[in-house]
């Protein structure tokens, strides 16, 4: 699944979760996304950085979301920032086919359950650093470990997760396969991967140790993972 980070309107990427290690590149988000639909791809992947942080999303942002939404062919799965019922169930109205939620899950797991049972498109997403799951754009420690926060989510109703290995995110230093693998019996439904993919042999570790779909945001910036 091809990833858009975008921060201030711009397609980013962030060196192991750090807003001080930010790389940008010269292309505008919407012509990346009919790219990937062109080339093929069901799915976006699109986490708005700024919303993540702050909590916050931009009347800007908002605008390219919809825009994103609007490329043919292409579903939109979106993170960043969605910390209430009201914006959750506002993004997916508006901007997003199926949403992650982060900091919101780990402050209140059964919210977020009762949302994923009721709408069939909300996906838990545990930003995982040193065995720690991390919140607000992967600032804090929310004091939980993976497994742990997975049981209890997917008590709660929540099948669907997304886990991102920060110490690995644009690294391209291979996926977090001990994390992925350390939740793959506690996920009731799909399992998304993030972090660290550098190349087409990453992609089928992390499947390998249970993802059911990759996350690729880097390598594909860079060519050098194509979604063909």
């Amino acid at each position: 699944m091809p990833a858009v980070d975008v921060l201030g309107g711009r397609v980013v990427r962030l060196e192991q979760g750090r807003y001080d290690r930010v790389t940008a590149y010269p292309v505008e988000p919407a012509a990346l996304a009919r790219a990937y639909a062109e080339a093929g791809a069901p799915w976006l992947h699109v986490v708005d950085l700024d919303a993540a942080r702050s909590g916050v999303r931009s009347p800007e942002h908002a605008a390219l979301l919809r825009e994103l939404r609007a490329v043919p062919g292409l579903r939109i799965q979106l993170g960043g920032g969605l910390r209430d019922e009201a914006e959750i169930r506002a993004a997916l109205a508006d901007v997003a086919d199926r949403v992650i939620v982060g900091t919101l899950a780990a402050a209140d797991p059964d919210l977020v359950g009762r949302l994923a049972a009721e709408t069939g498109r909300v996906v838990a997403g545990l930003d995982c650093r040193d065995g720690r799951v991390r919140t607000h754009g992967w600032l804090e420690d929310a004091g939980l470990e993976p497994a742990d926060l997975v049981a209890r989510l997917a008590r709660a109703g929540v099948s669907d997760f997304l886990v991102t290995g920060i110490d690995r995110d644009g690294t391209g230093r291979g996926p977090d396969v001990d994390l992925i693998a350390s939740v793959r019996a506690g996920v009731p439904g799909l399992l998304l991967a993030a972090g660290g993919v550098g190349s087409a042999d990453d992609v089928h570790s992390a499947v390998a140790a249970g993802a059911d779909a990759v996350i690729v945001g880097k390598a594909m910036l860079e060519g050098r993972i194509t979604f063909a």
